[in-house]
């Protein structure tokens, strides 16, 4: 079973970190992502890597955080974009606050690719303040796993709502994935992507990037399924068990 903060009584959570004084906090977004998929989709990722480490490790599973850093789709219907200092303060919030009751080891379990970066400052910034081992984490293992079960090239490196991300949901959430719907698309890179503020939402039409058509349930749990057993690992070496 997972164990989820929201479910359980504070005497339950209580008698929980003294078995296993791990957290997981799943941090995600409200965005589009292409025709197929909900707004909600990193978010719903997240969290059921989440569950799934919990079954495995014993660690604790906070709610998921759905607002965060989501500049490159503001302009879509929808989406609700955080600033990054605003998310970055709020994870070392969430730190000072599971400190305080016995918490060990602390893991954002990120599932939306652009958070990356106010994670690790935020990773940083509270790491000299506290004794609990904070760790950020984004699909360990990727390259690896990715290279052994996707069929489609990724973007640039980059992937959005593409044969990723849609296997992975068709192992989540399949009731919220519209595969009819599903188009593939490789949007051509302006001369100054990256170098100024042109974002990938000036240059998809879908809101996809990559080949979505190519997805699969089967797909989708072998990946969890490893992804969860790397983040369960690194629990417990974080915990030195």
């Amino acid at each position: 079973m997972a164990y989820r903060v929201q479910d359980m009584t504070w005497e339950e959570v209580e008698e929980r970190i003294r078995e296993c004084p791990a957290a997981v906090v799943p941090l995600g977004s409200t965005e589009q992502h292409g025709y197929h998929l909900p707004l909600g989709t990193d978010t719903y990722l997240a969290e059921t890597l989440a569950d799934m480490v919990s079954e495995k490790s014993g660690a604790l599973v906070y709610p998921g955080i759905h607002f965060s850093y989501s500049w490159s789709w503001r302009d879509r219907t929808g989406t609700v974009a955080v600033r990054q200092q605003i998310l970055q303060e709020t994870l070392k919030d969430v730190a000072r606050s599971v400190e305080r009751y016995g918490i060990r080891a602390l893991v954002f379990l990120n599932g939306h690719e652009a958070n990356g970066s106010t994670m690790k400052y935020a990773v940083r910034e509270i790491q000299d303040e506290t004794d609990v081992k904070v760790l950020g984490m984004f699909y360990p293992g990727l390259s690896e796993i990715y290279e052994k079960y996707m069929e489609t090239p990724t973007w640039g490196g980059m992937f959005h709502a593409c044969e990723f991300e849609t296997s992975l949901m068709l192992a989540a959430r399949a009731d919220f994935v519209h595969m009819d719907r599903a188009r593939a698309e490789y949007p051509p890179k302006l001369d100054f992507y990256g170098m100024d503020n042109t974002s990938i939402g000036d240059l998809s039409i879908s809101g996809t990037y990559g080949d979505p058509t190519k997805a699969t349930k089967e797909k989708g749990e072998k990946m969890l399924e490893e992804f969860s057993g790397n983040i369960a690992e690194l629990i417990a070496k974080a915990l030195d068990r």
